[in-house]
């Protein structure tokens, strides 16, 4: 009769109303005998909790391939898929496996609760693995649904999704199909509990079942402490881009007593005042973490740079001037470089952005809130020794001081919980990455170098045999070398000879100065203007004389050295210097009375003084002043250049000092030019000491 009374029971409906089932089984009750009645009741839980899961597996299914699917069809961007339903495929995965295991229980007549009791144990850690990412998310996912329902759009697409996918269940909203995983995990403690308490103390099965409840009780209350972290954490790892007026506004009395309190500690921490708490766990999961920081800051850093060098390499000249050349080498190589920089590159630079430069900055992202997290940990750390330190002394706490030492023990156990899987999924997102731009670069070098071999069979000396091919290139590099020669010793006789520019009296002092202190031989001219860039560097302009105090910088490079310029001290670039040359002249004003009286005097005529007096010599640089362009006078007070006539500059201005005009000598004739149609350059030969004439 019992038996009878157990198939009518499982017979009853596949989801059993509560009522009925209260009822079914009261009438069971009333026809079994008392002593049979805790057996009953024993399969009855048994059997509703076979026949739930599998009611409970097949909304999840629902949930996930028809009300998901749905929406994803109607391409909603409005719609968070992802934060509604959250993890529900690893749930509907891990509570198959779970379900078909209680099935197989079925067969197993006398070891059934044994083997259920195993199975809770087996599945438990997936159990709480899944379903904690699930309750943590759940309070965002009714959020978003709440969001949703204000949508009147949104709402309408939602309803018609539920009414088309499952209209038998007659919900109005998906928090009917939401909240299903979260009563689940909640109940297996209670549907276990009620199949103990109807087993007998002395059946086998009864210390095993006590175990299944203490492990799924164990689940749920680390669900609740995982949720409980997971709320702190959210609470601090958001980046906060606060104005300076904002942070003054949340300055109080009881934040500045805090951070004073928190500071007062860590200087005591650095001095070893005080001995720090440490964490071994903890350090090696943060320095793995810091390094995983700095790897993906680097990598951002260096792959910009190597775009932009990149970019640089493939922009060759020719193809942005006009070279006025129809055909040859010269025009393939054109070709060449304009394909280069006008159809590789960008296609690479595409591919580059799409394959690396977008997940790099993804993961950069992704480092913010644990940044945040590590630095909000150390504020709670100071904190928590300092309430330990007082609770020490005190033998208690105020609540206030209690929650801070648990926010501190819940922030620290999430980062422990989870650093080791973050640092892990951050690295392979980073070798992956790193894979991607290799894999780039080269498909970049086998698109290049197809396309230049595709140029090389084209030029005429495409097929010719290696040592041919550096014979021609050895003999016409010798003809153009001839050909530039000739074309410099023509150009020389051509030009007209250099007029060297004597200088002002306040460089010549200078000069005189840096001969004195470092000799004649020590003496550099700067060919070009250099801006000092880093500590230490000198500004200079061209044509400013120098005196070489170590041709080599504090670090061993020779291509920076070290130079006096009459005054300041500092290093330049070696590549800017040319050595100076200087031209020894007599003063003019070193004339002694003439031998003959009268108002007349002769040039070179001088009498002996009665004691030698020493000549001083000033220098002049070498270089030159010419006209870089044509002028044509057009008043008396100009005078007409010629493109490489040699000029003397008596005044740098005009009679109103304006610096766009300069007063010239040329060829005798005295005028104004354009400042801008002057051009220094050096001069063409060394000019040695020369004898007072």
């Amino acid at each position: 009769m019992l038996e009878s009374c157990i198939e009518m029971a499982s017979t009853h409906g596949a989801e059993p109303d509560a009522e009925d089932a209260a009822e079914t089984e009261e009438t069971i009750y009333e026809e079994v005998m008392p002593c049979d009645r805790m057996e009953l009741s024993q399969r009855l839980a048994v059997e509703e909790l076979i026949t739930t899961e599998a009611s409970y597996v097949h909304n999840i299914q629902l949930c996930v391939s028809d009300i998901r699917a749905h929406l994803q069809k109607k391409q909603l961007p409005e719609l968070d898929l992802e934060g509604l339903f959250s993890n529900t495929d690893d749930i509907l995965h891990v509570s198959r496996r779970f379900l078909k295991g209680l099935e197989a229980t079925a067969i197993q007549e006398h070891e059934q609760l044994h083997c259920i009791s195993a199975l809770f144990q087996e599945f438990k850690e997936e159990m709480e693995t899944v379903y904690k990412i699930y309750c943590a998310s759940y309070e965002h996912a009714l959020l978003l649904v709440e969001s949703y329902r204000k949508d009147p759009r949104l709402q309408e697409e939602i309803l018609e999704t539920l009414n088309a996918t499952v209209p038998h269940t007659g919900a109005s909203d998906l928090s009917f199909f939401l909240v299903m995983p979260v009563q689940r995990v909640t109940k297996y403690p209670l549907l276990l509990g009620k199949i103990l308490e109807n087993t007998p103390t002395s059946a086998s099965a009864y210390v095993a079942l006590q175990a299944a409840v203490r492990a799924m009780a164990q689940v749920n209350a680390n669900i609740n402490e995982y949720k409980r972290r997971r709320e702190v954490a959210t609470k601090y790892n958001k980046a906060e881009h606060l104005t300076l007026r904002d942070r003054f506004a949340r300055l109080n009395t009881h934040s500045i007593a805090k951070k004073t309190t928190r500071l007062s500690r860590l200087l005591m921490h650095e001095a070893g005042i005080v001995a720090k708490t440490e964490d071994k766990e903890y350090d090696d999961l943060e320095e793995k973490f810091q390094c995983v920081v700095s790897s993906v800051a680097m990598l951002k850093e260096n792959v910009a740079s190597y775009l932009g060098h990149l970019e640089v390499f493939l922009l060759s000249t020719p193809h942005k001037r006009d070279l006025q050349i129809d055909e040859g080498p010269a025009q393939q190589y054109r070709c060449f470089a304009e394909y280069l920089h006008c159809t590789v590159f960008p296609e690479f630079k595409r591919r580059l952005d799409r394959l690396v430069c977008q997940p790099l900055c993804s993961l950069s992202d992704m480092l913010v809130g644990p940044q945040q997290l590590i630095k909000k940990r150390l504020d709670k750390l100071l904190d928590y020794e300092e309430i330990q330190e007082r609770k020490s002394e005190m033998g208690s706490v105020t609540y206030d001081e209690e929650a801070a030492m648990n926010t501190y023990l819940a922030i620290n156990a999430l980062l422990v919980a989870e650093l080791p899987r973050f640092n892990q999924v951050a690295l392979q997102i980073l070798g992956q990455i790193l894979c991607s731009l290799s894999m780039l670069q080269r498909d970049l070098a086998a698109q290049v170098l197809h396309q230049a071999e595709k140029e090389l069979e084209q030029m005429p000396h495409g097929r010719m045999p290696l040592p041919g091919f550096w014979k021609m290139v050895e003999d016409t590099l010798k003809q153009s070398g001839a050909q530039l020669h000739t074309f410099c010793r023509t150009f020389e006789t051509v030009m007209p000879s250099p007029v060297t520019q004597p200088l002002n009296p306040a460089e010549e002092r200078k000069v005189l100065s840096l001969v004195s202190k470092h000799g004649p031989d020590k003496l550099y001219q700067v060919t070009s203007n250099i801006s000092g860039s880093k500590d230490l560097d000198l500004t200079l302009q061209r044509g400013q004389i120098v005196a070489l105090l170590q041709s080599v910088d504090t670090k061993g490079n020779k291509s920076r050295w070290l130079v006096d310029a009459g005054g300041p001290r500092g290093f330049v670039p070696a590549g800017k210097l040319q050595p100076y040359c200087p031209v020894q002249r007599q003063q003019p004003g070193m004339q002694m009375p003439a031998l003959e009286s009268g108002t007349e005097r002769r040039r070179h005529s001088y009498a002996l003084p009665e004691a030698p007096r020493p000549q001083v010599a000033t220098f002049t640089p070498a270089f030159q002043v010419v006209a870089g362009f044509s002028f044509a006078a057009r008043s008396p007070q100009e005078v007409s250049l010629q493109a490489g006539q040699p000029v003397v500059v008596l005044e740098p201005h005009d009679k109103k000092g304006s610096k766009e005009w300069s007063l010239v000598d040329v060829n005798g004739q005295r005028g104004y030019v354009p400042s801008s149609y002057l051009v220094t350059i050096p001069a063409q030969e060394p000019l040695g000491w020369s004898l007072p004439v």
